[in-house]
């Protein structure tokens, strides 16, 4: 006699991330005979840079290929905390130290070591809306509450002091920040950062700051970071790895920076989930942050390719749909706008079975009106994609 699976209240909430299914189903229907082109995934495009590979191969065949600290390898967290200081540079503070550096299995798993070691039963945590995936559910598996703050739509959809005021209650015990913004390509500038982190520091919240797509501007300089603002450390956690300036996806290395005692609370976790970081990946990402001419030189052409189509997108856009409402992206590789009709899960499935492009819907976000395109893809197929949607709009 079988018996059916009935979910833990572990899982028994939790939501497939809307960002893998869109992909799973393009490649369904690309394996059926369709021709996709598949905008809904958050990967560059780019192969990651010739040196990393190198540096990679001359790990394994150094022997990288065992356990190292839970924590992750001495050089890399060192080099991690060097760059931390080097933002921090002129504050009279103590330097960052490699103790409070945790490297992880990608940045997702950064952010939940993170939520999971700070949050939990009655805590409220604040989350900027639109936001990313699988915020909501991390906040939700430490068995605190998300709370969405809508961003102010004549802001590019980012939160304001005052949008985090009248959401937050006595419960709030954090903030989840992400600039430059997935799923709208929104960047908050140094003043506004600097606003949010002083209600942040008034109201005695953690901050933790998913920076993952820092260096993927298009203003010539890396996105503000909290430690660039932060009158303090002591409640303050920043999330970054090498997936996307690097184009590393698949390395899967993250890591926090934060107060040590939460440092050594994060590893302990670690220690009971994954224990330490793919190795070899490890000294894959030390050569990505040390060998800064290569990497800077990688990341230019990316950033360069990433404006072009960017451009262009717009530019079809505009002209295709002049009333079209969409956020001006500054940073990442995402367009976000308003679906026709205010049904973004309408118009993105529309457009993948009648045009054959693969979008997001914004319901993925916490915004069901719009839609997220990514131009991490060819610029030809950037380009026939945009225009698909202009087609599909009117239809």
């Amino acid at each position: 006699m079988s018996h059916s699976f009935v979910p833990s209240p572990n899982v028994a909430s939790i939501q497939e991330s809307a960002t893998i299914a869109v992909s799973q189903r393009a490649k369904a229907l690309r394996a059926a005979g369709r021709s996709i082109i598949d905008l809904g995934a958050g990967e560059p495009d780019f192969d990651t840079p010739p040196f990393i590979l190198e540096a990679t191969k001359a790990a394994l065949d150094a022997g990288a290929t065992r356990y190292t600290a839970i924590e992750g390898i001495l050089p890399l967290r060192e080099a991690i905390a060097a760059d931390a200081t080097r933002r921090r540079a002129g504050r009279g503070e103590l330097p960052v130290t490699a103790g409070e550096v945790v490297v992880s299995t990608g940045s997702k798993q950064s952010l939940q070591n993170a939520t999971y070691a700070l949050f939990g039963p009655g805590d409220d945590v604040l989350v900027p809306v639109p936001s990313w995936v699988s915020y909501f559910e991390m906040v939700g598996l430490s068995r605190a509450r998300a709370v969405g703050v809508p961003g102010d739509p004549k802001r590019d959809l980012k939160v304001t002091p005052d949008l985090l005021r009248a959401a937050a209650t006595p419960a709030t015990k954090g903030l989840m920040l992400n600039s430059p913004s997935n799923p709208t390509g929104a960047v908050y500038d140094a003043a506004e950062l600097q606003a949010i982190l002083e209600v942040a520091a008034e109201r005695r919240w953690w901050v933790i700051s998913d920076e993952i797509y820092g260096r993927i501007t298009y203003s010539g300089t890396a996105a503000p970071s909290v430690l660039d603002l932060a009158s303090s450390r002591d409640q303050l956690v920043v999330v970054n790895g090498v997936a996307k300036a690097y184009a590393m996806t698949g390395f899967r290395i993250g890591w926090t920076i934060a107060p040590r005692a939460l440092s050594q609370a994060m590893t302990a976790l670690q220690s009971h989930t994954t224990s330490n970081a793919s190795t070899p990946a490890q000294y894959a990402a030390l050569a990505a942050l040390t060998r800064t001419a290569e990497a800077d030189a990688a990341l230019a052409v990316m950033v360069t390719e990433f404006r072009a189509r960017r451009d262009m997108a717009l530019d079809i856009l505009r002209e295709g749909v002049p009333a079209l409402e969409l956020v001006q992206p500054q940073g990442a590789f995402y367009l976000f706008f308003k679906a026709p009709g205010g049904d973004g899960t309408r118009f993105a499935n529309q457009l993948l079975e009648h045009e054959g492009v693969a979008i997001v819907p914004g319901a993925a976000f916490g915004t069901p009106e719009w839609v997220r395109v990514s131009y991490a893809a060819a610029r030809p197929d950037v380009e026939q994609a945009m225009r698909a949607i202009v087609r599909q709009w009117s239809a």
